[in-house]
């Protein structure tokens, strides 16, 4: 190979170890050399050697008694935003899905699985949430999405900057009377966030913000079905600024049965950006996150420990539950 590529065997060693004291060039004449003899790196000894894995173990927290099949569709896009991220470093992404309390697992780092830990997923598992953020109190490279406490590695939305631009589209559209759905109490940062978002912009527009509305139920769905029960039971708002879009789609669905036009009688707008929020009736108006981006972060913070920006910027994604500004 050596040969082939007009280099010492040393600098054929170095390069196929990617190390940054071979030049571009050179580096791409001994890969080209290696394809053309067969070769393939054993990426086995390379991490015995370097002490390194070269995994990144993604931890998708589900519901308690749930399983991959009830997470919430934003974290499958967060997910998929994670590993090609860290496909892009030359890392492979460890997977796991986890929900109940006694089979809870998260040493990677420790066993020598992986060289990073990152958790996504559901906060209304607490016990699981309790877990990790324990593990990362003696576990270094770790990095959670959305967080329910500030002294966790978090990375999330910018919030307050997603819910200014919801209550401006639908102020835009001459709502007036617009309510925030979403829960504000416990460990939904995130939520907590973005009410206070909705209540700055109200403010500056010398709207009164309304009490958050929030809806029963396991899943969001049933709790934007839920939260639309009551509202619509007292004086009724006139637009409508979801915490997250599948509490959206519920209500959106409930509406449709109760004969509710949107966005004629109704202005929606969501938060998450989820695919589905296009193929609703009508078309559900969102706050999206750059997923892209969202993934490239976690992997920046787990690895890197990098002290970088942990907002992930967003943007509104026009669809048609909101009526044309007036």
């Amino acid at each position: 190979m050596a040969e082939r590529a007009g280099v010492s065997q040393s600098t054929v060693s170095r390069a196929l170890a990617g190390l940054e004291t071979i030049t571009e060039a050179t580096r791409r004449r001994v890969e080209e050399a290696a394809r053309e003899l067969g070769y393939f790196v054993d990426s086995r000894a390379a991490r015995l050697r370097s002490g390194e894995t070269r995994t990144v173990a993604v931890v998708v927290i589900a519901r308690e008694g749930g399983d991959a099949r009830a997470v919430n569709p934003f974290h499958y896009t967060l997910l998929g935003s994670t590993c090609a991220a860290a496909a892009a470093r030359g890392y492979q992404a460890l997977v796991t899905f986890q929900s109940e309390p006694d089979h809870l697992f998260g040493r990677f780092v420790e066993e020598r699985r992986a060289d990073a830990v990152i958790v996504i997923g559901t906060t209304a598992n607490r016990p699981a949430w309790d877990h990790f953020r324990a593990l990362a109190s003696d576990q270094p490279n770790m990095a959670f999405w959305g967080a329910g406490a500030e002294d966790e590695e978090w990375v999330r939305s910018d919030n307050l900057e997603g819910a200014h631009l919801a209550v401006e589209r639908l102020v835009a559209a001459g709502h007036r009377r617009i309510a925030f759905v979403g829960e504000t109490e416990g460990h939904q940062r995130q939520f907590e966030e973005r009410y206070e978002g909705y209540r700055r912009a109200m403010e500056a527009h010398g709207l009164t913000a309304l009490p958050a509305a929030t809806g029963e139920g396991r899943t969001r769905d049933a709790q934007g079905r839920s939260a639309m029960e009551r509202l619509l039971s007292g004086e009724r708002p006139d637009g409508l600024f979801f915490a997250c879009d599948a509490m959206a789609l519920g209500a959106l669905d409930h509406l449709a049965q109760c004969g509710i036009d949107v966005p004629g009688d109704l202005g929606v707008v969501g938060f998450d950006g989820l695919g589905s929020g296009a193929h609703s009736h009508p078309p559900l108006t969102t706050v999206e996150p750059e997923f892209a981006l969202a993934g490239e972060m976690l992997v920046s913070v787990a690895l890197d420990a990098s002290p970088i920006e942990r907002r992930v910027p967003v943007r509104l994604v026009e669809r048609r539950s909101v009526r044309a500004p007036v």
